[in-house]
């Protein structure tokens, strides 16, 4: 199914850039440029073909040789650009998601045992806030407040950690509410089983019936969310970098929409899903080492499949 989602992302994306109104070879040339070399940079790029044959092209490229094209700056292979800037990106989001899931499962874990108290109203209303506010304005207000006024933080740049503050924060807020909700509600969920009174009325420790009993079997949706959050911050890098001037793929991808540099945009963007595709095959994986029960619902399905594989061995001729 992954390749199919590639396929429609690819479509998608070529689609809107073809139609766009601003002209590559004016952007890329300027308007110094005569009218011969904009038709030139055209053939030269295949931008002068019909629409099916440049999406035939391009698609057929990656396909058979793993090639997204060429940047109309700086003249090097799309893949060599991202390559490069993709680290950043990475790290920013994995630094992001890391404090996310940290704050998150921790505060929605307490908030789920201490249901209808002062501090679950306090963590509900902060979740509250938290999706509410664009990870963009909550990055500028951060860096009036550290940066301007208090200049304690640097306010740009990804190159040490005290760079790192400000957008791991601006960008881990928005995915750790959503961790936090979804890990309340599951675990709320989990403590009303009959298993977990019967954990209590046994006299095991609150600690250890919360961590072995109610977090283990609340996991399957918090996982699930985590991983959805890490894929909304490897998007969302996009708006973060270009306001803290990180050198990350998102900052590549804003600086080629602006020129209209069309390989570097439907490769960043097609690079993007590809690593959104593998978390997603990773979490299903991870569904697998989670709950016992998807492990034994695939064991009898392999033991049902091999059985049956015996059965019709036994007429098949000599």
């Amino acid at each position: 199914m992954g390749i199919f989602v590639l396929a429609g992302v690819s479509f998608i994306v070529f689609t809107l850039l073809y139609l766009s109104p601003q002209d590559a070879a004016e952007t890329i040339l300027g308007n110094m440029a005569t009218e011969e070399d904009r038709a030139m940079f055209r053939s030269e790029h295949g931008l002068d073909k019909p629409f099916l044959a440049q999406y035939g092209s391009y698609l057929s490229n990656i396909v058979l040789h793993g090639d997204m094209g060429t940047s109309y700056a700086s003249k090097q292979p799309v893949v060599t650009e991202i390559l490069q800037r993709f680290p950043t990106t990475f790290k920013l989001a994995g630094l992001s998601i890391i404090l996310a899931s940290l704050l998150g499962i921790t505060l929605g874990l307490a908030a789920a045992v201490k249901q209808n108290s002062i501090f679950d109203n306090l963590c509900t209303f902060f979740s509250v806030l938290g999706v509410s506010m664009p990870n963009f304005w909550l990055g500028m207000m951060m860096i009036l407040l550290f940066s301007v006024t208090l200049k304690i933080l640097p306010p740009s740049g990804f190159g040490t950690p005290l760079h790192w503050i400000m957008p791991v924060i601006a960008l881990g807020i928005h995915a750790a509410s959503n961790i936090m909700r979804m890990t309340r509600s599951s675990v709320l969920e989990v403590i009303r089983q009959d298993y977990i009174r019967t954990a209590n009325a046994k006299g095991l420790e609150e600690r250890k019936v919360v961590a072995v009993h109610v977090l283990k079997n609340a996991l399957i949706p918090i996982v699930t969310v985590i991983g959805y959050a890490f894929g909304r911050l490897m998007g969302g890098a996009v708006m973060v970098e270009s306001i803290f001037s990180i050198p990350g793929l998102g900052k590549l991808m804003v600086d080629a929409i602006k020129v209209k540099n069309i390989p570097l945009v439907q490769g960043s963007v097609l690079y993007i899903a590809f690593v959104l595709v593998l978390v997603n095959i990773l979490v299903d994986v991870l569904y697998f080492f989670i709950d016992p029960r998807i492990r034994a619902q695939f064991e009898t399905f392999h033991i049902k499949r091999a059985g049956q594989a015996q059965e019709a061995a036994k007429y098949e001729p000599a």
